[in-house]
């Protein structure tokens, strides 16, 4: 399976979900679905590509703060809803200024209630999923895809909060499981070079080994985040289509109106 990236300049880990199979021999639609990371500062020539894919609504996931911080360079012909999926800064999540020192403050909390980064991300994933807050944007995120066309949706590293409204999008569609973890997986390659210079950052910084051990962690795109919240699903839901249908409202009419606006 290919994973088609959009390459222009200052767009983070952006593509275009068309190619991706789903069920029988249908794949998505090209220009039809896009997920992306921040698109604040863009230039000229970026921002018109994407004015020229068509995208007519842009779903900013991230938090109040990180919107002030970092505002989104707007497309002209689209409109913007805020559907923020975390309210507080979020070590390896969200990217406030305050962050920094946030997950500094964390990590030893991190260290004594998680034992490791990746326990705490596996539960700041199942909080996304299945605390009620979020649930309502989710909600909505999803009310869109029936609704509208042309969507992107984004958040700061594309890869997190993104990550999971493509994985409940996706799994409607029809894509299989070990296609959406796929998908998800892309973020590594997509944000590699990113990742090598933070990484030094935290090397050179003046830090504690287990602190800088707790921000490596929290860095890192693994297959075991998104897998512990789809077996969550599973687990209480029987599938993500389940979860979507109990807890979202999602209806096998609405079902069938994704399928017939975006496979093809």
């Amino acid at each position: 399976m290919k994973i088609q990236r959009l390459k222009l300049k200052k767009l983070n880990n952006t593509r275009d979900l068309g190619g991706i199979p789903a069920e029988d021999g249908r794949a998505i639609m090209a220009g039809k679905l896009f997920r992306s990371g921040r698109l604040s500062r863009l230039p000229g020539r970026t921002k018109a590509a994407l004015e020229g894919l068509g995208i007519r609504t842009v779903v900013d996931l991230r938090t109040d703060t990180e919107r002030c911080e970092h505002p989104d360079t707007l497309l002209e012909g689209a409109e913007y809803i805020a559907l923020p999926l975390l309210c507080a800064p979020t070590g390896g999540i969200t990217a406030e200024r305050s962050s920094r020192l946030f997950i500094k403050a964390e990590s030893r909390r991190i260290k004594e209630q998680f034992g490791t980064a990746d326990n705490y991300m596996i539960h700041t994933y199942r909080g996304i999923v299945f605390d009620e807050k979020p649930q309502e944007s989710l909600r909505r995120f999803l009310r869109l895809a029936v609704e509208r066309d042309g969507l992107l949706w984004h958040c700061t590293g594309g890869k997190d909060r993104a990550g999971i409204c493509s994985m409940l999008l996706e799994a409607l569609l029809g894509v299989k499981e070990e296609d959406i973890l796929q998908d998800y997986l892309a973020s590594r390659r997509f944000c590699r070079k990113k990742f090598v210079l933070n990484r030094l950052a935290v090397y050179i910084a003046p830090l504690t080994l287990k602190f800088k051990k707790v921000l490596l962690g929290l860095m890192r795109i693994k297959r075991e985040y998104m897998e512990g919240v789809i077996s969550e699903m599973k687990a209480r839901y029987g599938s993500i289509v389940g979860y979507c249908m109990k807890v979202l409202g999602i209806t096998e009419t609405d079902i069938a109106q994704l399928r017939e606006k975006y496979l093809a």
